[in-house]
């Protein structure tokens, strides 16, 4: 089981870090349209998982309560929502294509940044694989290893475009190549540390795991309308971002259930 838990954290964080060394294959930097899509892609991955793979296993865990057995996800995803606008406010970062960074006022070069607006919706998606392999380990009947493995899978395919997207452009600035690259692996190493915090913060209260699991889908949600939506309808219209959010969306579903 060990070797398993593993395997889910550290799937996710292994895409980001294939998709981080583009930069030295790749010699230009991503074409605007291609980061848009990459970026839907990833906007439509991580609301199906935020539905099927934390939302509906939440309430599902919760049906002793009957009619209420929607509080947990309704608390929980209101919590994950508070507390990445607590990090969006307290933690100085700067989004692709932005003039301005966020937060509070910080000495940081623009690089460093960079790294820390990508590591802040990272934080959520590795509680959410940390989540759900909490829930699995426990021998929750609503999660199998399968519907694990699916949102671990379904995360890491979303993670090579997000290296990509980090690593090369940093290139495009001039950054050395494997300081490019070695800044995409750090924007990705948060995750695998907040699935391992997750899982052990569930071992030690177990009775919250709905609030959890609906605690990381809100998280989720919350980058996916404040940062990576916007991000697809920069600059000149294109209906690109919508259907590759659509793709996102509907290969996480299949992946669930066809997996789960």
């Amino acid at each position: 089981m060990q070797t398993a838990i593993l395997q889910g954290i550290f799937l996710p964080f292994l895409g980001t870090v294939l998709g981080a060394a583009c930069v030295f294959f790749l010699r230009s930097r991503l074409h605007s349209t291609v980061q848009r899509a990459l970026t839907g892609f990833a906007a439509g991955v991580m609301t199906a998982a935020s539905v099927w793979s934390l939302l509906i296993p939440a309430m599902e865990q919760a049906q002793a309560m009957g009619t209420w057995s929607f509080v947990p996800a309704v608390a929980g995803f209101w919590l994950g929502i508070l507390f990445l606008l607590l990090l969006d406010k307290t933690i100085p970062h700067l989004h692709q294509n932005a003039g301005q960074p966020e937060g509070p006022r910080t000495h940081l070069k623009r690089t460093t940044m960079l790294v820390l607006a990508v590591t802040l919706h990272n934080i959520p998606e590795g509680m959410a694989v940390g989540a759900v392999l909490a829930g699995w380990a426990v021998g929750n009947e609503t999660i199998t290893f399968s519907g694990a493995l699916a949102l671990s899978l379904g995360i890491a395919l979303q993670n090579f475009p997000e290296g990509a997207i980090i690593s090369m452009p940093l290139r495009a600035q001039s950054v050395g190549k494997g300081r490019a690259f070695l800044y995409g692996v750090l924007s990705g190493a948060v995750e695998p540390l907040a699935a391992a915090w997750t899982i052990w913060a569930s071992g030690l209260l177990l009775p919250i795991l709905p609030y959890l699991l609906s605690f990381a889908a809100g998280a989720m949600i919350y980058v996916v309308v404040e940062e990576l939506i916007p991000e697809t309808s920069d600059g000149v219209h294109s209906n690109l971002g919508t259907l590759f959010f659509a793709a996102g969306f509907t290969l996480m579903l299949a992946l669930d259930v066809a997996l789960g």
